[in-house]
């Protein structure tokens, strides 16, 4: 039954996204590229907290249509790939044209005891060729920045694929948020738990990142899905 819903997605992305003559861009989770202060369940829950708060910072430009992360992790687990720490050029190509997107990002994050780096790879769906490697701002180090490092790493996406420019109202919002490293590090478990197919755990970790950061959208949304409100 999973695959036949799986199969059934995967043919309805391409006409959906025929119908918009927007870029498609998916986010895969982001890989580890040897951290070091933390457990091992921390950095395996932050692969998927970086690539979800990527996709809601991508999807304040109304240039992009963005694949949603539930979609790419079903392909993922439907190819044997959701344990893998690295998804190559080729691969994540393949993934990019099941959903109809144009651009594939992967990357890398690196936080030696709370000296924070990311990397992000821009992939081309048609051509399966990394056309650019964007790196999160280096005055941006402290773990404590952690939401700041990623909103650096998405301007440089948008810039990358050269998307529009954000809107003075929508720039000014983005400035104005601020996610808490802690909250977000509730939401990337509640990630990691709902990947699992743990639903309980995903809503307690949801609820808790909600509790730390009010404001929290895509604790928000995440816990809407499973039925948490």
């Amino acid at each position: 039954m999973r695959r036949l819903l799986l199969s059934i997605l995967t043919l309805l992305a391409g006409p959906l996204a025929a119908q918009d003559s927007r870029p498609g861009m998916a986010v895969l989770p982001f890989e580890n590229g040897g951290s070091y202060g933390k457990d091992k369940e921390d950095f395996d829950a932050l692969r998927r907290g970086i690539a979800g708060m990527l996709v809601g910072e991508l999807g304040q430009n109304p240039g992009v249509r963005l694949v949603d992360r539930d979609q790419i992790q079903k392909l993922l687990d439907e190819q044997g790939l959701a344990a893998a720490d690295r998804v190559d050029a080729q691969t994540a190509a393949k993934i990019g044209k099941l959903v109809g997107a144009r651009y594939m990002i992967a990357g890398t994050f690196i936080d030696l005891y709370g000296d924070f780096r990311v990397d992000a790879r821009i992939i081309d769906v048609e051509t399966s060729e990394i056309i650019k490697v964007v790196r999160s701002d280096p005055k941006l180090s402290d773990r404590k920045q952690m939401f700041r490092i990623i909103q650096s790493v998405a301007e440089r996406i948008m810039e990358g694929t050269k998307l529009p420019p954000l809107s003075p109202a929508k720039a000014q919002a983005a400035r104005a948020r601020n996610v808490p490293t802690d909250a977000l590090a509730l939401y990337s478990r509640a990630l990691l738990y709902q990947d699992k197919g743990d639903k309980k755990r995903a809503i307690e970790f949801y609820s808790a990142a909600i509790k730390a950061f009010p404001e929290y959208a895509e604790a928000q949304e995440g816990l809407k899905r499973l039925g948490g409100t």
